[in-house]
């Protein structure tokens, strides 16, 4: 009970500590186009790394007949 009581107040720390930088607490969430500009990146990279786009068709194409498209 005591552990959980200090992650409380950790937590509450961290947000006054937050806010007195002029930072806004983020409520959680984020637009979806935000979240796909952030992962593009990474998955072009890893798509040329391992294999390049026709891996990418390959699997797109199977979960498609998978589900019976």
């Amino acid at each position: 009970m005591d552990r959980i009581s200090g992650l409380t107040a950790l937590r509450a720390q961290g947000r006054r500590f937050a806010s007195t930088l002029g930072g806004h607490q983020s409520s959680g969430t984020r637009h979806p186009l935000v979240a796909v500009a952030m992962v593009l990146p990474l998955a072009i990279v890893l798509a040329v790394v391992f294999g390049g786009w026709e891996a990418v068709i390959t699997q797109a194409s199977s979960v498609a007949g998978m589900l019976g498209r």
